[in-house]
């Protein structure tokens, strides 16, 4: 039997339909990834189309490049890579894509979401907007009944509430099916009655330990903190995102954001751009935070992801295992790798990433549809050729 061609014909077959139910599933992933908003509803973050950060071009620098005598294209077919681009001092030095991809495709980030988030709560912190140190319940009170009371917005940032919630991503039920039904991700059953995510956030009573230890992954904190931040700045998170940051940076083409049936953001997860809008994002950190002489994110902000967060925190948490032996911490919804020359990065199910290595001017934005919303091999694949990559441009 032939390999399933999600949405060809008019109409596609029943068994080549992409839907709700099955977006999230290869094959119908390598299709449903780059065309979310047909599926979901959505938000838009606008550019500013009369201001964009122009990326030269000078493709050439990793011919002929290879790790363990494979090639980079066996690598990125390997790794099912929808769309590639590698920036060496602000020039794109290698662009590719696939699966019906193209340079103005918008993609999922997946959890690069919270990366994107995170940025957005360092400026409004900066501004005096958003108080790290203040209880969650400052702005949100609406939880104060919940496994978050007692939790401070910073906790939120670094995955350090003490909640209890299992991410297992190969659930069948319990509160992280809920979840996705809430925030329109999942369809209903027959008779289930719709959800939201600020009412499910209301369902998660039980806490697992203490406030600020360990790193525990739990995505709806990230959807909380978007919360936050609408109510300390008064503006809807999709604005957000484009007046502090899209416009200002530069990015090509509007990004776009999954909504619930209320317009509440799944900024854990939904939001969606291009490949080149994902790296510019990454060269913002290069500069620490400028663009063109522009200040984009507050001095010194990008040293203190590196400088800061508790790598005992990191190595009591919850996905030590898939970067063995690595010196890592998280803060402010990125993950650094310590080390002589750290990197700065975003991890995204299903082969979502965005590398940043500041010193060495690298970075390196990469969309896949891979099957396993987790898949150790591929991750530690993938970090042996960024370093590959990185080691080969910077030295």
């Amino acid at each position: 039997m032939p390999p399933i061609a999600p949405m060809t014909g008019f109409p596609p077959a029943p068994a080549a339909q992409v839907s709700l139910a099955n977006w999230r599933t290869a094959p119908f992933n390598a299709w449903a990834f780059h065309h979310v908003r047909e599926i979901v509803p959505s938000a838009e973050i606008d550019n500013a189309a009369d201001d964009v950060w122009t990326l030269p071009a000078a493709e050439g620098a990793l011919d002929g490049l290879s790790h363990g005598g494979a090639l980079l294209d066996t690598f990125l077919a390997e790794t099912q890579t929808d769309g590639f681009v590698v920036l060496h001092r602000g020039r794109i030095v290698a662009e590719s894509y696939g699966n019906g991809m193209h340079a103005r495709s918008q993609h999922i980030l997946m959890s690069v979401s919270k990366s994107v988030l995170g940025t957005l709560a360092g400026i409004l912190a900066a501004s005096g907007t958003l108080d790290p140190q203040a209880p969650v319940t400052h702005y949100v009170p609406e939880v104060a009944a919940t496994a978050w009371r007692g939790a401070r917005v910073c906790d939120l940032l670094d995955m350090r509430v003490g909640i209890r919630f299992d991410e297992n991503y190969e659930a069948v039920s319990g509160a992280i099916i809920a979840y996705r039904k809430a925030q329109g991700w999942n369809p209903l059953e027959p008779g289930e009655q719709a959800s939201d995510l600020r009412s499910f956030f209301g369902t998660l009573e039980e806490t697992d330990g203490p406030h600020a230890g360990r790193f525990h992954y739990v995505s709806p904190n990230t959807d909380l903190l978007g919360w936050v931040m609408e109510r300390a700045s008064g503006v809807r998170y999709a604005d957000l995102a484009s007046r502090l940051l899209w416009q200002k940076m530069g990015a090509e083409c509007p990004a776009s954001i999954t909504v619930d049936r209320l317009g509440a953001p799944r900024c854990a997860g939904g939001m969606c751009t291009t490949t080149r809008d994902l790296a510019r994002l990454g060269e913002l950190l290069v500069r620490d935070g400028s663009r063109d002489g522009r200040r984009v994110l507050p001095a010194g902000w990008v040293g203190g992801l590196i400088a800061n967060g508790e790598r005992a925190a990191w190595d009591k948490g919850d996905f030590a295992g898939l970067f063995p032996g690595q010196p890592l911490h998280y803060r402010s919804k990125w993950y650094i790798a310590q080390g002589k020359r750290p990197m700065i990065f975003g991890l995204g199910v299903n082969g979502q990433n965005l590398f940043v290595d500041p010193e060495g001017e690298v970075v390196i934005a990469k969309f896949s549809s891979q099957a396993a919303a987790l898949d150790p091999a591929r991750i530690t694949r993938t970090m042996q050729w960024v370093e590959t990559i990185r080691t080969h441009l910077a030295g």
